[in-house]
């Protein structure tokens, strides 16, 4: 017999503590970002707001904002030595304190590079080890990590949804929930797809075909269950 949900929401996710929310939650936010980055950087800048920069350093979220950049998962051991492990591996990390406005109290900017490539990702942990994740780049987005998820960056034309979602429907996968937004009219513009099942990786390429796509990219869930494998796209 299998449980799920429920009995996991109540106990939480199996995790090196001591928080849900500012531990394990952080990991998980780390490890968005790395994987939507495609790499591990050289350099990062955090930014945490709220509880994150108030109670953070006791609760080990610095610890667990790096150990997601490593990609490793909540309940890994090496969490405690991982800002000794990212300096070993070259990786340079940065904290701040600021303000973000009107977001969550456990709400960490992540700025990474790696030669040219860079990304900057807004994300929160909202409790018992879930994120969401509301801004990448210029875009707000609405991505938890709880399902497998498509990134598209385009140029918005017409037709391009379309598009892409025909592609989804063919391999007969189900989408929970989507979100597109634009710079401005005309301009790029990104699409995020969460789908029920992860589906074939042969599924970016097709999207890429597509007229006006430039980018895409599939994301395994990073999952809330105790026990239950981390996605990694490394």
């Amino acid at each position: 017999m299998t449980i799920e949900g429920g009995i996991f929401d109540i106990i939480g996710p199996v995790m090196i503590g001591p928080s849900s929310s500012h531990t394990a939650g952080a990991v998980r936010l780390g490890l968005m970002a790395r994987n939507i980055f495609g790499e591990q950087p050289d350099k990062v800048e955090i930014v945490l707001h709220g509880s994150f920069a108030f109670t953070g350093r006791g609760h080990g979220t610095d610890r667990a904002l790096v150990a997601g950049l490593l990609g490793w998962a909540p309940d890994d051991t090496r969490l405690p030595q991982s800002l000794k492990t990212a300096a070993e591996l070259g990786m340079q990390v940065e904290f701040f304190s600021a303000d973000l406005g009107e977001v969550h109290p456990n709400t960490a900017l992540l700025r990474l590079e790696k030669g040219k490539n860079k990304l900057e990702i807004l994300g929160s942990s909202i409790g018992g080890g879930k994120i969401l994740t509301t801004k990448i780049n210029d875009f707000q987005v609405e991505l938890s990590g709880s399902y497998a998820a498509l990134i598209i960056a385009h140029r918005d034309r017409p037709g391009v949804v379309a598009s892409v979602t025909s592609i989804v429907a063919d391999h007969k996968i189900n989408i929970s929930a989507m979100r597109v937004s634009r710079q401005s009219r005309g301009a790029r513009a990104m699409m995020i797809i969460e789908m029920d099942q992860l589906p074939p990786e042969g599924i970016v390429s097709e999207i890429l075909g597509c007229q006006s796509v430039e980018h895409a990219l599939l994301l395994k869930p990073i999952t809330t269950l105790g026990g239950d494998k981390i996605g990694q796209n490394n």
